[in-house]
């Protein structure tokens, strides 16, 4: 399988690999398919990758594919669906990809987010008896360089899903070079310090409120006496801290948003199938973090993230509940 990607003027070309060289291909194997590499979705472990490929659809719009596994570890399908949060880590993954890929950040350039949204169909999330097949049909636009490198961008996205209409969204980004980045963060850009220097962690909640089977992959703590949780930072959890970090991933936001939309509305369970995030500012490690949920009028919960008396998080959810 040959993919090829626009980087600047030019086109590059990313190839699958090569059978054995010590054993002739077999032409009944048709096409093969492989993940994109590791390091173009910043991520440390290689099961953890969901992209296959990428191509050159039009300037400024791209084709992404992926396999979502019938189970996971963290993000495993229940009630017969597949979690929407594996959809939105395969939207984070598309962000860097396209930023190394096919509009030529240097490797070790972060890609921060500052919005996101998603909207999915819940009959497109079942879980059937083959790994499901996404396209991801992307349109890039407020494209951002200076001196020729990516400052930022705005994705949108149409997801199909085995050839049938999965959902939509859209993300904006910015993109930093490594010294830009601890200019940024000054103090606090050390990843291996912030995780040795991350607060206690709180006990759990118990896993089923938050519609979790295990203590450890639960990111909520008991609530205070202003009704808010804590947010329990794991920082030896395999997927959410698939590698030091020196902040808490937005995908931890992310599911504390959705857990805490669980707890709020339960015990039914829930799917968090929509969703509107800001990112307003980094979640230390170092401090504790505090969550809090309120019902809107329209049937949506808005979850907020808040440090030091300062909003870092705010995330409106639309609940759908699977059938059964």
């Amino acid at each position: 399988m040959t993919t090829f990607a626009r980087i600047g003027s030019s086109v590059t070309e990313y190839q699958a690999p090569q059978a054995s060289p010590h054993r002739p291909p077999r032409e009944d194997l048709g096409p093969l398919t492989t993940t994109v590499p590791k390091e173009y979705v910043h991520r440390a472990a290689v099961t953890e990758v969901f992209l296959t490929g990428w191509r050159q659809t039009d300037t400024d719009a791209c084709t992404v594919t992926a396999q979502w596994p019938r189970a996971h570890v963290f993000y495993g399908p229940s009630y017969g669906l597949h979690d929407p949060l594996l959809f939105v880590e395969t939207l984070r993954q598309t962000v860097p990809l396209l930023s190394h890929a096919v509009y030529g950040a240097p490797m070790d350039h972060k890609q921060i987010w500052q919005r996101l949204q998603v909207a999915l169909d819940p009959t497109a999330l079942y879980a059937g008896p083959t790994p499901a097949a996404l396209e991801l049909h992307v349109r890039c636009t407020e494209v951002e360089r200076r001196a020729g490198v990516l400052r930022g961008m705005r994705i949108d996205v149409t997801a199909t899903r085995d050839g049938h209409r999965l959902g939509t969204a859209s993300t904006s980004f910015t993109s930093h070079s490594r010294a830009l980045y601890r200019r940024l963060r000054g103090e606090y850009g050390d990843a291996d310090a912030a995780m040795a220097n991350a607060v206690a962690m709180p006990a759990p909640i118990r896993p089923e409120l938050v519609g979790r089977d295990r203590r450890d992959d639960v990111v909520l703590a008991n609530r205070d006496r202003d009704g808010r949780w804590q947010l329990r930072v794991h920082t030896l959890h395999p997927v959410i801290f698939d590698h030091p970090n020196d902040h808490a991933p937005g995908m931890l936001l992310l599911e504390a948003a959705r857990q805490a939309v669980q707890h709020h509305v339960g015990p039914v369970p829930v799917l968090a199938t929509g969703m509107e995030a800001a990112f307003h500012r980094y979640v230390e490690l170092d401090a504790p973090a505090w969550v809090a949920a309120t019902s809107l009028a329209d049937g949506r919960v808005r979850v907020v993230v808040e440090q030091d008396d300062a909003l870092a998080f705010e995330c409106v959810v639309t609940p759908s509940h699977p059938a059964g």
